[in-house]
C-alpha cells in the first residue's frame, strides 16, 4: 500500500460523491433494523387509511391527502405516537422501497415523495419538532447521566434530522428530466434556507448552534454525523459549489470592471496528469553507499550524474529488510504541536517498492507543451521591483509610482512592460482598497451599500458567535481523525454508531469496527467540505469575512491539527475499505442480504480508492492552502512544525489535484527550508515548476527576496486582526447614538425640545433640582480651560 509504484487514482474531485452515495452515508450499519421498523409504521398506519392500495398506485391528489393526514398527527402530544408518524414519513422519504423492485427506483420515488413533502409543508412542521427536541432538557439530563450514550438516546432526533437531509439532499441534486414545477420549489426552497423567514436566522445557524451545544457537553446524545452532513448540504445548497462559486467570481469581476480570469481553474485541474512520486532521501543514500563501496573494489560507476527519475527505478531497496528507517531524517526531530502537548511525528510509514525485476519497461519522460497555468503579478511585485531598480541606477526611489521610468536601462523598461502585462488585480485587492477609503472618509462617502446575499446574512448571523463555531467544528474532526489517540477528555462522536447492545461474536465486533470507521471518516469528510465552503464563499463575498473565520481557524490550532491528521500512512488512509456494499442504503434495502463472514468483511470492496477519503483529504490540503497564502506568520508555523516530510509523504498518491496542493503548500516554504533541502529534493522542485502557478519576481527557490527576510510576524497578526476588527464594528456594529450623529447646536431648539418624562416626576421635581442643580458646584474655571 506504501509503494512508490502507486497507480494513478482515477478519481474526479467535485461538490460531493454520487447521489446513491451520499444518501448511504447518512446511516450507519447500526441503524439497519431501523428501516424495517419505519416500513412497518408507515403499512400500518397506510393499510387503515388506504385499505387494499398501494402508494405508487395512488394519484396526486391522493398522496397528497394521505401526507396531510399524516402532518396533522405530528400536532399530537403523546410522544410515541409523534414518532410513529415521523417514522412513516421517513419512510415515504426513503422512497417506499417495500413497493420497489430495484435501486433505481428506491431513488426515483425517494426524490418524487421529497418535492411532496416540501410543498406540503414538511420541512417547516419538522423545523418546529427538531427546535423541541434541542430544548428537551429532560433528554439532556438522561444522556448527561449515563454512563455510556447509544443509538437510542438519539432516537428523535435522528428520524427528524434524517428527514430533513433527505429532503435537501433529493431537492438539491438537479436532474435534466425535472418538471418546471420541481424547479420552481428548489429555487423557493434556496430561499427558505438562505433567508430566515419564520426565525431571525438562518437553518444553518441552528445546526452551527446544535454543534457548540455538543461540544461543550451539555447535549452528548446529539447525533452529530447526521448533524454535521445536514449542515455541509444546507451550505452547499445556499451558497452553492464549486462552479456556482466559479461563475459568481467571473461576475463579480465584471461588475467591478476587472479583467477576466487568465483561465478556469477548475478546468486546468481537471486536464492536469498525476507526476511519479519524489524518492525519499534514505534511498539516495544507499546510492551514494553503493557507489561508494564499488569504488572501493575498483569497479568505478560509469554514470555517476543520473537523473533523479533514474535513481527512482536502480535505487530500490529490498522489500524482505526491516523498514523502519524509510523516512526522511528531517522527521526524526521532535515536534510540538500546540494542539495535544505535541504533534506525534514518530509514528512512521512503510514504504515497501516492487522488486525492480517485475518493473515494467522505463517509460520516456514527455514534457508539457506549456505551463498549465499563465503567471500573476501583484502590484506590489511590480513596485518591489521598480524600488530595488530605482535603488540601483538611480540611488533613490518614488513610492508606489509604478508609471516613471526616467534614468532606468531599456531591458528594465522590456521587464516592466513584462510585468505589467501579466498583472493580476484579485476581487480582495479592490475590497481592502475601498474598505481602506471607507475608514478614511466615513463622512463623505456615506453609507456603504451592502448586498443581501445568503453568504452575508449567514456571516451576520454567525458573527458573534464565530470563535466558538470554528472551536467546535476543529474538536470534532481532532476527535474524528484516524491518528488521534484515544483521551478521557475528548468528546464521545459515536453516540449515534454505538449499538445498546454491544457484540458478543467476532463477526458483530468486525462490523462494529468497520461501522465506527466508517462513521469517523464521514464526519471528517463533512468538516473538511463545509470549512472550504465556507472560506471561499466568504473570501468572494469580502475578504475580512475570510480573514475572520481564518485567524480563528489558525487560534484554534488548524494548521497542527491538519498536519497531525496527513502524518500518516496517507495511503492506506485513501485506500481504506471501511464500508459493507451489501449493507449500504438503497442496496439494502431491495436485495436480500447475503450470509456475512469474516472473510467477506476483510476482503471489502474491489474500489482503487475511498472517495470520500481522498475528497476529505483533497479539502484539508486546500483548507490549509487558503490558511497560510501570502501569510509568512503562517507559513513559518509550517515549517516550525517540520511539514516539510510529511507533505512529501502526501506526494505518494497520484492523482493530480491532491499533488498540486501539497506542491503548492511545499512552494511557500522552500525558500525557509535551506540549500541542503533544495539540493535533495530537486524532483520535487521541478515538479512544483511544472505544476503550480509562477508568480514572476517570486523567488520561492532560492530564498533571496524581500519576504524571506526576518520577519515581525506578531504585528502582521495584529495589524490583520485590528483591519478585521474596524471593517466588523464598521458593517455590523450599529449603535443608535452615532459618533457621526449631527449635533444641533442651536440653544432655542435644544432648550424648546419636549422630553418624554415619567408620570410621577412632578412629585419629585423639587428633591430632583435641589440634589442635580442647586447642590452641584458651577465650576467656571473649567468653562474658561476648556476654551
Amino acid at each position: 500500500q506504501g509503494s512508490v509504484d502507486c497507480p494513478s487514482l482515477e478519481f474526479e474531485y467535485g461538490d460531493a460523491d454520487g447521489h446513491g452515495a451520499e444518501l448511504a452515508e447518512l446511516y450507519s450499519y447500526t441503524e439497519e433494523p431501523e428501516l424495517s421498523h419505519n416500513r412497518r409504521c408507515f403499512e400500518e398506519d397506510f393499510h387503515t387509511q388506504v385499505p387494499g392500495r398501494r402508494w405508487l398506485e395512488l394519484d396526486t391528489a391522493q398522496q397528497k391527502a394521505y401526507v396531510m393526514r399524516l402532518l396533522d398527527g405530528l400536532e399530537v402530544v403523546n410522544r410515541d405516537k409523534r414518532l410513529r408518524v415521523a417514522r412513516a414519513i421517513l419512510y415515504l422519504a426513503q422512497g417506499v422501497f417495500g413497493d420497489c423492485d430495484n435501486e433505481g427506483d428506491v431513488l426515483h420515488w425517494a426524490r418524487h415523495n421529497s418535492f411532496l413533502l416540501y410543498q406540503l409543508g414538511t420541512f417547516s412542521a419538522f423545523l418546529e419538532l427538531l427546535n423541541m427536541e434541542i430544548e428537551n432538557s429532560q433528554a439532556c439530563s438522561s444522556a448527561l447521566r449515563k454512563p455510556a450514550i447509544s443509538l437510542a438516546d438519539s432516537t428523535e432526533l435522528r428520524v427528524l434530522l434524517s428527514v430533513m437531509y433527505l429532503m435537501v439532499e433529493n431537492i438539491r441534486v438537479e436532474q435534466e428530466t425535472d418538471p418546471p414545477e420541481w424547479r420552481t420549489c428548489r429555487e423557493t426552497f434556496r430561499m427558505e434556507l438562505s433567508f430566515p423567514v419564520h426565525s431571525e436566522e438562518p437553518f444553518a445557524l441552528l445546526l452551527f448552534t446544535m454543534v457548540t451545544k455538543f461540544c461543550s457537553g451539555h447535549a452528548p446524545h446529539f447525533p452529530m454525523k447526521k448533524v454535521l452532513l445536514l449542515l455541509w448540504k444546507v451550505l452547499l445548497f445556499t451558497l452553492g459549489g464549486f462552479e456556482a462559486l466559479q461563475a459568481l467570481k467571473v461576475r463579480r469581476r465584471e461588475e467591478l470592471g476587472l479583467p477576466p480570469l487568465p483561465e478556469d481553474s477548475i478546468q486546468v485541474v481537471r486536464g492536469m496528469r498525476a507526476a511519479s512520486p519524489p524518492t525519499y532521501a534514505i534511498e539516495l543514500v544507499e546510492q551514494q553507499q553503493q557507489q561508494q563501496q564499488q569504488q572501493k573494489r575498483g569497479h568505478r560507476s560509469r554514470r555517476p550524474l543520473m537523473k533523479q527519475d533514474s535513481l527512482d527505478i536502480y535505487n530500490e531497496r529490498d522489500p524482505f529488510k526491516n523498514d523502519e528507517g524509510g523516512v526522511d531524517e528531517e522527521e526524526n526531530d521532535e515536534v510540538d504541536s500546540g494542539i495535544e502537548g505535541e504533534l506525534d511525528l514518530m509514528e512512521r510509514d512503510t514504504i515497501i517498492p516492487a522488486m525492480p525485476a517485475q518493473r515494467l519497461p522505463i517509460e520516456r519522460v514527455s514534457f508539457p507543451k506549456g505551463l498549465p497555468w499563465a503567471p500573476k503579478v501583484r502590484q506590489k511585485d511590480i513596485e518591489h521591483f521598480l524600488e530595488a531598480s530605482r535603488n540601483k541606477f538611480i540611488g533613490f526611489t518614488l513610492g508606489q509610482d509604478t508609471e516613471t521610468l526616467i534614468g532606468l536601462p531599456r531591458p528594465i523598461h522590456e521587464s516592466v512592460k513584462t510585468l505589467k502585462q501579466h498583472k493580476y488585480v484579485s476581487i480582495s485587492d479592490v475590497q481592502i482598497k475601498n474598505e481602506e477609503e471607507l475608514e478614511k472618509c466615513p463622512m463623505s462617502l456615506g453609507e456603504e451599500e451592502v448586498q443581501e446575499t445568503p453568504c452575508e446574512v449567514l456571516y451576520r448571523a454567525m458573527l458573534y458567535n464565530l470563535p466558538q463555531y470554528m472551536i467546535a467544528l476543529l474538536k470534532i474532526l481532532l476527535a474524528a481523525a484516524p491518528t488521534s489517540k484515544a483521551k478521557t477528555d475528548s468528546i464521545n462522536i459515536l453516540a449515534d454508531v454505538l449499538p445498546e447492545e454491544m457484540p458478543v461474536t467476532v463477526l458483530q465486533s468486525m462490523k462494529l469496527g468497520i461501522d465506527v470507521n466508517r462513521h469517523k471518516e464521514i464526519i471528517v469528510k463533512s468538516i473538511s467540505a463545509l470549512l472550504l465552503l465556507l472560506l471561499k464563499h466568504f473570501k468572494l463575498n469580502h475578504i475580512y469575512q475570510f480573514e475572520y473565520v481564518s485567524q480563528h481557524l489558525v487560534f484554534a490550532n488548524c494548521i497542527p491539527l491538519i498536519l497531525k491528521f496527513f502524518n500518516q500512512n496517507i495511503m492506506s488512509y485513501i485506500t481504506a475499505k471501511n464500508s459493507i456494499s451489501v449493507l449500504d442504503y438503497p442496496h439494502c434495502t431491495v436485495c436480500d442480504l447475503p450470509e456475512l463472514t469474516a472473510e467477506s468483511l476483510e476482503a471489502g470492496d474491489n474500489n482503487q480508492f475511498c472517495w470520500r477519503n481522498l475528497f476529505s483529504c483533497i479539502n484539508l490540503l486546500r483548507i490549509l492552502n487558503k490558511l497560510t497564502k501570502w501569510k509568512h506568520s503562517r507559513t513559518m508555523m509550517l515549517v516550525v512544525f517540520k511539514s516539510a516530510p510529511i507533505l512529501k509523504r502526501a506526494l505518494k498518491v497520484k492523482q493530480a489535484m491532491m499533488q498540486l496542493y501539497v506542491l503548492k503548500l511545499l512552494k511557500i516554504q522552500t525558500k525557509y527550508l535551506g540549500r541542503q533541502w533544495r539540493k535533495s529534493n530537486m524532483k520535487t522542485m521541478s515538479a512544483i515548476y511544472q505544476k503550480v502557478r509562477h508568480r514572476m519576481n517570486d523567488d520561492w527557490a532560492y530564498g533571496n527576496d524581500i519576504d524571506a527576510r526576518p520577519w515581525d510576524f506578531q504585528a502582521e497578526e495584529c495589524t490583520l486582526r485590528a483591519n478585521i476588527e474596524a471593517f466588523n464594528s464598521r458593517r455590523y456594529d450599529k449603535p443608535q447614538d452615532s459618533e457621526f450623529a449631527p449635533v444641533d447646536n442651536c440653544l432655542q431648539s435644544v432648550l424648546g425640545q419636549r422630553l418624554e418624562l415619567p408620570e410621577d416626576f412632578h412629585y419629585s421635581y423639587e428633591l430632583w433640582l435641589e440634589r442635580e442643580v442647586f447642590s452641584q458646584p458651577i465650576r467656571w474655571e473649567e468653562l474658561l480651560h476648556c476654551q
